[in-house]
């Protein structure tokens, strides 16, 4: 795979994304991840994973760069494919955390929202959902993934705001569960998901899902509408002026 690498230690996969800098996902990534996910999902051999990043970034989300010259059709697809695997991630019955390397915003912060447990990095680090500033509407299952740890009160305030927050941040408003020196991060986010390994595994999965009933309803229920409104915002010319003026921002910077 070219966009993430996948090591097997003692029935625990470790995924590492692994695209450029800074691991921004596009239709590539979002569907080798998802493909990695089910093949471990069927492996009887493997009993958790965990996720994280490279350097300094676990991902800083969607590939707006890739995106905003998508036709149409292409952007209906690709975010089809996204909230299809986001129902997939959410509804992955073995135990999946999430080791935050580093920034995580958006789309990066969806990933780990899906995870039973995150553990990030301490340091100048930012997690959270931005997309209203970015112009895009959030489709009504991403926000309840974001209430289900958050509480919808605290979700609603800090999503309609694009909130970014530091690691202690997260830390207090239950967005992340444990803030480790870099240098642990894979050592915490192990011993974490090896916790859950360590119980019956049919007991451990099936109270997941039990426990995630409603929410994975909600992402796996049909988009359609959700996407229609917020694909027309997507082309509308002031979410295109945003997007143009932050795309050319993070190439000056490449």
């Amino acid at each position: 795979m070219n966009t993430i690498q996948t090591t097997i230690k003692d029935k625990l996969a470790i995924i590492t994304l692994n695209r450029g800098k800074s691991n921004s996902l596009n239709r590539e990534m979002v569907t080798e991840l998802g493909d990695m996910l089910h093949n471990i999902e069927n492996d009887e051999q493997i009993g958790g994973v965990l996720i994280t990043g490279k350097e300094h970034f676990f991902s800083a989300g969607l590939d707006l760069i890739e995106l905003y010259h998508y036709s149409e059709e292409e952007a209906k697809s690709f975010w089809h494919l996204f909230l299809n695997f986001t129902a997939k991630i959410t509804a992955f019955k073995k135990p999946l955390v999430a080791a935050i390397n580093g920034h995580s915003p958006a789309g990066g912060c969806v990933i780990a929202l899906a995870c039973d447990a995150r553990v990030m990095a301490e340091g100048k680090y930012i997690i959270g959902l931005n997309e209203v500033p970015v112009g895009i509407i959030v489709p009504d299952s991403i926000f309840k993934l974001y209430a289900f740890w958050l509480g919808h009160a605290n979700a609603y305030r800090n999503l309609l705001a694009g909130k970014l927050f530091a690691p202690e941040e997260a830390l207090q408003v239950g967005l992340v569960d444990e803030i480790v020196k870099q240098e642990s991060i894979l050592t915490a986010a192990e011993r974490k998901v090896r916790k859950y390994m360590a119980f019956e595994a049919n007991t451990w999965q099936q109270s997941k899902l039990n426990l995630r009933k409603d929410l994975i309803a909600h992402t796996s229920a049909d988009q359609t509408k959700d996407l229609e409104i917020m694909l027309k915002q997507w082309w509308s010319p002031s979410t295109r002026a945003i997007l143009k003026s932050l795309i050319d921002g993070l190439k000056a910077k490449s």
